[in-house]
């Protein structure tokens, strides 16, 4: 277990914000960023890794992204076009699975 900077789990500050606010419990990247039981801080919060695992953006869900702070999937593929130059939605793409919680 160690501490991760936030910033390198939740890249922008609108995430970090709605972390605080229970709104965003989890995110998906292109590569690990933690483990189970790593660490975190966002203004003086601690929040714990509780999940890391692989997974395809075909599995992922309107609950997924719900718990990323979208209303649903359709919304978090146009937030992943906008924020990734050149991104096209795979299906068979994989991604890493963050989840976590407040301590």
């Amino acid at each position: 277990m160690s501490e991760r900077d936030a910033g390198d789990l939740l890249p922008s500050d609108r995430m970090q914000r709605q972390a605080l606010e229970g709104e965003v419990t989890q995110i998906h990247r292109g590569h690990q960023y933690a483990e189970e039981g790593d660490t975190f801080t966002i203004d003086g919060t601690v929040f714990e890794v509780t999940d890391v695992r692989e997974r395809t953006l075909g599995e992922l869900t309107d609950e997924d992204a719900r718990a990323e702070g979208m209303e649903d999937l359709e919304g978090y593929e146009r937030l992943l076009e906008r924020a990734h130059e050149n991104f096209e939605w795979d299906d068979d793409s994989e991604v890493v699975l963050h989840r976590f919680e407040q301590r």
